[in-house]
Parts: structure tokens; sequence; C-alpha cells
């Protein structure tokens, strides 16, 4: 018995080694699914083996093939992953077993049903990040549930453990190999006596494993979104203050030049600079699939132009964007609109009349994207229209 473990043990740890060892995965977050997305079902072949509490001293054959106590069996499960890295699933297993007293193989059938509730730990996902197009996953799980032996007609609770080693045929389909044991009370194999009383451990308790072969079905959503990286979005915001801050400082110091200048190139200096600066866009940034501004902070240079705005009467355009790598058309356009309008509404509130604002919008885009991470084209810009 502890060579048949010993051998699936291996087993998994050599092919979960050859698999990670292949790539390097990329960490990052994911956002929380809602409730309907990442469920499951599964359905298996196995071959299932009984070891009985009142068995133990008959010097009986401990192998997990042999006739007595070996039997082939089925198993079906529904489930849902709350995490890439923890999920929980019911499974149903059994119908045919054997009940174990001696290595007569005569009337010692034993059906029987299983039903657990069981926590999954996707070890692949915790230990190297989630990855959707990783192809291998290795899954442990426990757990613990009720049986019942329906030719002798008696119910037992038990617990459950094992490991599943998980192949990803596809995004929604999957092939598991799995190995587990299910520790029940003494009475699940139909055999109440315990000549055995007063035992602890494996020798107190019926001892059922099995090895499996089955598939997984993933329904719905069965990925992940990452979350937007709002750090990265908040320093793109910061390096276009700096640079707006930079060509002041710019400014400023040919104002300075041209002080010794004649006032008329001075002052066409000046002005077309300062045009230059005030028409620069200024972006407000957004979260994923959000249409509230994600950083106060963004405002700020928002402000800046709204007071340029009232005091010199100035139209002000204001164009949304979605980027283009997520949603669909029909959703980006309708982001892109409600953002532009967000900012819109922000400019009233900085006391601009509506009627000097104009809006735009141009749907999925990819323009900052290309350079850099392709949250930065979730955004609205903001410029005066001279």
């Amino acid at each position: 018995m502890r060579k048949f473990i010993l051998i699936f043990a291996l087993a998994f740890v050599s092919v979960a080694s050859m698999a990670q060892d292949q790539e390097e995965y990329e960490k990052y977050s994911v956002a929380t699914n809602s409730f309907w997305s990442n469920w499951f079902i599964q359905a298996g072949f196995n071959w299932n083996t009984w070891y009985s509490g009142e068995e133990h001293g008959n010097d009986l054959k401990t192998s997990p093939f042999s006739k007595f106590r070996s039997n082939p069996g089925i198993a079906l499960a529904v489930g849902k992953w709350f995490t890439p890295g923890l999920g929980l699933r019911t499974k149903l297993q059994g119908i045919w077993g054997k009940s174990v007293e001696d290595d007569n193989n005569a009337g010692n059938g034993n059906k029987y049903w299983i039903l657990n509730e069981q926590v999954l730990f996707n070890v692949s996902n915790m230990l190297y990040g989630y990855n959707e197009d990783r192809v291998f996953n290795f899954i442990p799980f426990i757990g613990g549930g009720i049986g019942r032996t329906c030719t002798y007609n008696y119910y037992a609770m038990g617990l459950s453990a094992g490991v599943i080693a998980q192949f990803n045929l596809s995004r929604k389909l999957a092939l598991n190999l799995e190995l587990g044991w299910n520790r029940y009370e003494g009475d699940i194999d139909g055999i109440c006596y315990n000549i055995n009383e007063g035992k602890r451990g494996w020798d107190s308790h019926d001892n059922n494993v099995y090895a499996e072969v089955g598939l997984t079905y993933n329904l719905g959503t069965a990925t992940w979104r990452k979350v937007p990286n709002v750090d990265a979005i908040r320093a793109a915001s910061q390096a276009e203050i700096d640079a707006l801050n930079s060509r002041l400082a710019d400014m400023q110091a040919e104002n300075n030049r041209l002080r010794n200048q004649k006032p008329v190139v001075i002052k066409d200096t000046i002005t077309q600079s300062f045009k230059d600066f005030i028409t620069t866009p200024v972006s407000v940034f957004f979260d994923l699939n959000k249409t509230n501004v994600a950083n106060p902070k963004d405002l700020v240079n928002v402000r800046a132009l709204a007071k340029y705005a009232r005091e010199n009467n100035s139209d002000i355009l204001v164009t949304g964007y979605a980027d283009s790598a997520t949603g669909t058309p029909e959703i980006n356009e309708r982001l892109s609109l409600q953002r532009a309008e967000t900012v819109k509404n922000e400019l009233i509130k900085m006391g601009v009349a509506s009627a000097k604002i104009k809006t735009t919008h141009n749907g999925g885009v990819n323009i900052l994207g290309q350079e850099l991470p392709k949250d930065f084209d979730r955004r609205a810009t903001v410029q005066i229209v001279e």
C-alpha cells in the first residue's frame, strides 16, 4: 500500500517540477469575479480499494489490486473557485466497493456512496502567480462528509484528502489525475462490530483509497481579470505634471533671457509659449470598467484649466477614451462617453458654464498602450480650445 501511494506522489511531484521549470510566469493581482463566475463540473472513473478497521491482524494482502478489496467506481463533482488559489467542491463517488474481512472474494460486495465537501488549494497559482495560459496545475484538497453502505443500510461520517494533477486542454476543458483517501467510521463497509477496539489512526477506521481519471468542464467565465495598475497610472499622471512643470520652468528661463530684447519680441514669445502650455491636454485616469475618477489628484491641473477658462471666457474640449485591449467595442464606446461626461460634470462644479464645454469620445483605443501599459488608455483628456 505504501508503495502504491509513493509511486503516485512521486509522479505528481515530477510532473509539477517539469511543468513549472518550462517558463517564468508573470505575477500580478487579479480582480474578484462575481459569484456566478468560475464554476466547474467534474466527472471521473476510479479504481477504489478498501482497508477495513476489522481486518488488521488477519495477515491479509495489502495490495490495492487484490480482488477481495478493490473495484471500479465513478465520481461526479461540482465546485467553484473563489480566488485563483482557493476553491470548494462537492463530490459524490462510489457505487461498487468491497467489504474486507478475509481474502475470500465471494459475497463481500458492498454498494456504497460517499458525499464530501472539500477545500481545493491551487498550489501552482499560489506559488507562481495566476497565469491563464498555464497548462499544468497542482491542486491538493481536504474535506469531510457522509457516506452510506446501500447493501447494509448504514451511514457514517468521515474525512477526505488528496491531490489533483490538472492539465488544461483548453479554457473550458481540463484532464484530471486524482489520488485520494477517505477515512470513515467502521460501519461504512457494512461490518459494525469492532474487533480492534482501542486502536488509533489507520487501524481504527475504514479507509477508502482511490486513483481517478476524469475531466473538468468550466462553466461561464473561467479566467481572472488583471487588476489595473493604479500606481502606474498615478505615476504616469505625475509624469505629465512634472513635464508641464519642466516646460513652465523653461518658459520662465526664456522669459528672463528675453527681458533684454525688444518688448514686442518678448511679448510674442511669452504669448505663444503660454498658449502652448494652456492648450496641452491634461489626462484624468479611470479604473477598469469604471466611470468615476480613479484619483482626485488628477483634477488638480483640471482645476487650473477651469480657472483660466472662466477668466478668459474660453471653450474647453473633453475627450473620453477606453482601452481596446479589454471589453467589446460597444462597452468601450459607452465607457468613453460616460468618462467624458464625468469630467464635464467636474468642470461644471468648478464654475465653468456647460455651454463652454464640448465633449467627444473615441471608444476603445491603443494610443498610450503602444509604449506604456494598456491601463493608460482608460482616461479622459481636458484642453483649452483657442
